[in-house]
């Protein structure tokens, strides 16, 4: 993430801070455009430091401004706004919560944790802080969120290896403590290698295509809009590239000593025990930040619908 550096407000002229208020909806939210050209200055200050006039401009437009203006409406108190995110996302994040913990009351628990932190806990100086308040609009606030959900139920995993109940111990503090859990073998790391390598070599374009595709959540209509060509030609495009990446991806491991049974193998590994940093690999043509989740790894194999 690139260093935070003052930006001014000057930079925002009226005509782009209008379009941007009327695009957020921010009147219906209660997000005035005062307030609106704070959150585009903090957005701004971290990942577009480099940027000005055009490019600034540019980036303020790619935006998700309605989800932005949304997020932070709702980490200001607005109820208007908790309203309209609970009607959108609830239902989305109990089913997230229910493909990670895979089971209900687990998956209620984990969405009704992430819920408190999004509507916020009340400071000492009786601030109210939310963890919508970080949400950037630079992805989709759904695709933050699942990230947010997919981080928790990490953190509560990790704290439940960490520490026994009272229950468990004996007065003594050692008779029923728990069993330390067995060590977990090193990482292979040459599927991230591979990866990193195949996607290091991609075109501008390519990249460009898959960093909106599979870490933005554009749809294939959007990105025809932006390259300025047919939504086939995306689709098709996509298609090619999840071959290709799969073949790469097999061949670049065979470098490295496997078979072509552990490539293909490795390939086959579930998605949520992957650490890889793909956003790094595609940073050419998209802001840095982390992505943990090896869906690209992913379409490689299934293909991209």
């Amino acid at each position: 993430m690139s260093s935070t550096k003052p930006i001014s407000t000057d930079i925002i002229s009226s005509d782009l801070l209008v379009e941007l208020h009327a695009r957020g909806d921010c009147d219906k939210i209660g997000l005035t455009r005062e307030s609106l050209v704070i959150i585009l200055m903090e957005v701004a200050a971290k990942h577009a430091t480099d940027a000005a006039g055009t490019e600034l401009r540019a980036f303020f437009l790619s935006l998700r401004i309605d989800e932005l203006a949304l997020a932070r409406a709702c980490a200001a108190g607005s109820n208007t706004a908790w309203e309209i995110f609970l009607t959108r996302y609830r239902e989305k994040l109990y089913l997230s919560a229910l493909r990670i913990a895979r089971e209900d009351s687990s998956a209620r628990e984990l969405a009704d944790t992430l819920y408190a932190d999004l509507y916020g806990t009340t400071t000492r100086d009786g601030r109210r802080v939310s963890k919508l308040a970080s949400y950037t609009g630079r992805g989709s606030l759904e695709g933050w969120l699942r990230t947010v959900l997919a981080q928790e139920y990490v953190n509560r995993y990790r704290r439940t290896k960490r520490y026994v109940s009272l229950d468990e111990e004996s007065e003594e503090g050692v008779q029923f403590r728990a069993p330390e859990p067995e060590p977990t073998p090193p990482a292979d790391n040459r599927l991230s290698q591979a990866t990193d390598e195949t996607l290091a070599a991609l075109s501008s374009e390519d990249r460009t295509v898959l960093s909106a595709y599979y870490l933005d959540g554009r749809t294939l209509a959007e990105i025809a809009r932006m390259l300025g060509v047919h939504e086939s030609t995306i689709s098709r495009k996509l298609d090619k590239l999840a071959k290709s990446l799969r073949k790469q991806i097999v061949a670049g491991l065979a470098r490295r000593g496997m078979s072509r049974r552990q490539a293909e193998e490795a390939l086959e590994t579930d998605v949520r025990d992957l650490q890889l940093d793909i956003r790094r690999s595609l940073a050419q043509e998209s802001p840095p930040g982390s992505f943990s989740k090896k869906r690209v790894e992913a379409r490689a194999r299934e293909g991209h619908g």
